[in-house]
C-alpha cells in the first residue's frame, strides 16, 4: 500500500518533476523562516538564542519575551508547517492535500527539516515541533487535535514542554492511523508522522538527559 502511495504522486508528467521539486524547495524555505528570532528582535532588540534554553522555538520565546509573544511565535510556526501542505493541491493540480499522494508528505517533511536546520539562522532552528502539527493539520487535521490535546494535558500534568511535546509527536501517527485520511495515503502519513516523531525526539535528547537528572525546567506560565 505505502508503494502505491509513493507511485501515486501526482503532478509529475511533462514538466512536473520541475515543478514538484520547485513546491517542495519553497515548503522547506517557508519552514526554514526563523520566526522565533525576528520575534525577539522585533519585540525587544535580542537574539533569543543567548538567552533561556537558546532554541529557536516558541517555548523559548514565552520564557524569555512572555506567553504574548510565545504564542505569537507558536502561531506563526505551526502555520507554516499548514502553508506548505496546503500550498500542494494548488500548484501541483492535486486533490485536497490531505488525499493528495507523496508530496504533501514531502511538503510537510521539507517544511519541518527547515524548521529544524534553517540556513537563515546558522542552520540552527527549532526542535520541529510546531511545524510537525501544522503540517499535520493540513494532512489529518483530527489526528492533530489529537496531538495538541496530548501535548496540553501532558504539559499540564508534569510541566514539561519537552514531555508534552514527545507525547504529541507520538499520538500523530497513533492518531493517523485511525482519523487519517483514506487508505492508503493513511499508511504514508502514519510513515511520515513516525518518521517525524523521532526526529523530534532526537531533537530533546538533552532534554531526556536533565530530565533523568532532575534539571529540567518546568513550565510556568509568566506574565510580561
Amino acid at each position: 500500500m505505502m508503494a502505491a502511495v509513493i507511485v501515486d504522486v501526482g503532478g509529475t508528467s511533462s514538466g512536473g518533476w520541475q515543478s514538484a521539486a520547485l513546491y517542495v524547495f519553497t515548503a522547506f524555505l517557508l519552514g526554514a523562516l526563523p520566526f522565533a528570532l525576528w520575534v525577539g528582535r522585533a519585540a525587544r532588540g535580542i537574539d533569543v538564542r543567548r538567552h533561556g534554553s537558546g532554541n529557536l522555538g516558541a517555548t523559548n520565546v514565552l520564557r524569555v519575551l512572555g506567553p504574548g509573544w510565545g504564542l505569537l511565535t507558536l502561531a506563526l510556526d505551526v502555520g507554516k508547517g499548514w502553508a506548505a501542505v496546503a500550498l500542494a493541491p494548488g500548484w501541483l493540480g492535486l486533490p485536497a492535500a490531505s488525499a493528495g499522494g507523496a508530496w504533501p508528505l514531502a511538503g510537510c517533511a521539507a517544511a519541518v527539516l527547515g524548521h529544524m536546520f534553517t540556513p537563515l539562522a546558522g542552520f540552527r532552528g527549532g526542535k520541529g515541533v510546531a511545524a510537525t502539527l501544522g503540517g499535520f493539520i493540513g494532512l489529518a487535521p483530527l489526528a492533530a487535535l489529537a496531538g495538541a490535546a496530548g501535548f496540553v494535558l501532558t504539559v499540564a500534568a508534569w510541566r514539561y514542554v519537552s514531555l508534552g511535546s514527545l507525547v504529541m509527536a507520538l499520538i500523530l501517527p497513533a492518531a493517523a492511523a485511525w482519523l487519517g485520511p483514506p487508505p492508503p495515503v493513511r499508511w504514508a502519513v502514519v510513515g511520515l508522522g513516525t518518521v517525524l516523531a523521532v526526529l523530534v525526539a532526537w531533537r530533546h535528547r538533552a532534554n531526556w538527559a536533565r530530565i533523568a537528572r532532575g534539571t529540567e525546567s518546568r513550565f510556568r506560565w509568566r506574565s510580561g
